[in-house]
């Protein structure tokens, strides 16, 4: 027991979130977002898809198609940010930043490049570099966007916004 003329320190980490608490944070917002973006899709899809025009058969076909659309783009986007958020914290593990000079902040541009060639690896390395160039460019679009009016890059905290 400490006396009490010490002061007490609190552990404090100068990077901000842990890579488990980034991932958990981004995986659940992805996979609600996907599960509300899909059951959206779902629900129009099944509206103009019903084939007839009873109630019942009109109900049932909604709650196919949100519950099969929406399963399907939560999934997906859940999993694209927890490679998004492994990746991202392994090149802030290793540093990567200062490594590349000018091109600030390179870790996330580099985390979803290579998310998007992991995740369509198996489809051949022509859909893989495809794959890895859209997420580069979605990282390089908000980078632009957040440059233009003035906000720090990263500072929602959220994937790479």
């Amino acid at each position: 027991v400490a006396d009490d003329n010490t002061p007490d320190y609190l552990e404090y980490d100068t990077k901000g979130r842990g890579v488990v608490t980034t991932m958990f944070a981004n995986t659940g917002l992805a996979y609600m977002l996907g599960i509300l973006g899909g059951g959206a899709y779902g629900m129009r899809e099944g509206l103009l898809n019903t084939p007839s025009q009873r109630f019942r058969v009109k109900l049932n076909s909604v709650l196919n198609h949100s519950s099969r659309h929406g399963s399907r783009i939560g999934n997906t986007l859940g999993v694209l940010s927890i490679g998004y958020s492994l990746y991202e914290g392994l090149f802030d593990h290793f540093e990567i930043d200062q490594y590349t000079g000018p091109i600030q902040p390179a870790g996330p541009a580099l985390a979803a490049l290579a998310t998007g060639a992991t995740f369509k690896l198996q489809a051949g390395p022509r859909v893989a570099g495809l794959a890895g160039a859209i997420g580069l460019g979605c990282v390089s679009v908000t980078y632009a966007a957040y440059s233009m009016f003035g906000i720090p890059y990263g500072q929602k905290g959220w994937l790479f916004f």
